[in-house]
């Protein structure tokens, strides 16, 4: 039986940081706000580590080529069905001509390209690891 019924959230029977929807509370004492956790880190030191500048060139290295394309692929239906109407409207199936086709493989491009995007967060997520075992040091 959920403790808080305009609350839809589940009761697990441990205590939550977040308050219940509605219902605004100062967070708990354990968890900082904004403002302390930007001033609990030296943002210019990890900056200055190789690896985090390496970790940033890899992001970068798919993120705008990968947007680049995306935005091409979509205009790309746009400019089509704009400059060569015909041609789009080739038969393909039935009724199902090339614009269609064009606009339904915009959603598998997207599909491919967040897999992609996942599986190389994996390689993002190690590389984070080292900017933050190299901050905090030897133990």
């Amino acid at each position: 039986m959920n403790p808080n019924p305009g609350d839809p959230a589940p009761s697990a029977g441990t205590p939550k940081d977040a308050a219940p929807l509605g219902l605004v509370k100062p967070a708990p004492p354990h968890v900082p706000t904004p403002e302390e956790f930007a001033r609990s880190v030296d943002w210019s030191r990890v900056e200055a580590t190789p690896e985090f500048r390496e970790l940033i060139k890899a992001k970068v290295a798919f993120i705008v080529p990968a947007c680049i394309f995306f935005m091409v692929y979509y205009f790309a239906l746009l400019v089509s069905v704009g400059y060569a109407p015909h041609f789009m409207e080739t038969k393909v199936i039935g009724v199902v001509n090339l614009a269609y086709l064009f606009a339904l493989s915009q959603f598998f491009v997207a599909w491919i390209i967040a897999a992609l995007y996942v599986r190389a967060a994996a390689k993002y997520d190690e590389m984070s690891m080292r900017v933050i075992r190299k901050l905090k040091g030897p133990k």
